[in-house]
């Protein structure tokens, strides 16, 4: 083997270790990226990747984000278009449609009083009243705290229990005005 052949086969090797090392500490850069990327990456951004971006799952990605902040805000809606490629006026038409969604704030305690004809007849009217004095919200509103939100409903589903409160999924059945008082104080 000639001298030039010699020190044309070494450059190589050099070049080429000089080329693999600086792929590891690209890779390395690029995985610290991620990493770092994943530990600040946005609520939002995390339940859409969880179900990959799939419009299919729209609702079930609004529901999801519904759950953590009690409420879909404009720029929560605006990164769901974004991220799914689905037009906004599709997820406003699902967001207003569906009862379970909202668009303005809601507390951190959702109070559901049935108001169907069983819990009605048996005083619910009265549970009514007492949840609104105790938290100052009428029927649809949240109070200042975002602590509490107060819905009416037709029926519960379980009427041998009537009049029935609902807080956060947790039934409280056979209330009386008197026992309001002993529930809320469990939700802070």
């Amino acid at each position: 083997m000639t001298k030039n052949k010699r020190d044309t086969l070494a450059f190589r090797r050099k070049n080429r270790d000089k080329i693999m090392e600086k792929k590891k500490r690209t890779t390395r850069k690029v995985a610290m990226k991620e990493t770092v990327k994943t530990a600040i990456a946005d609520p939002i951004d995390e339940i859409i990747d969880r179900h990959d971006a799939r419009p299919d799952h729209l609702i079930q990605i609004l529901l999801e984000i519904q759950a953590r902040n009690h409420w879909l805000s404009k720029e929560a809606l605006d990164k769901v278009s974004e991220r799914l490629n689905v037009p906004k006026s599709r997820i406003q038409h699902i967001a207003t449609f569906y009862k379970a969604f909202s668009l303005v704030p809601k507390g951190r305690h959702e109070i559901h009083i049935c108001l169907g004809t069983a819990c009605h007849v048996r005083g619910a009217p009265r549970i009514l009243d007492t949840v609104q004095d105790q938290t100052g919200i009428k029927p649809g509103e949240t109070d200042a705290e975002l602590k509490f939100s107060l819905e009416t409903v037709n029926c519960l589903g379980c009427c041998a229990l009537g009049p029935v409160m609902e807080v956060d999924g947790k039934y409280h059945g056979k209330m009386v005005p008197a026992k309001v008082a002993e529930v809320l104080k469990n939700y802070d």
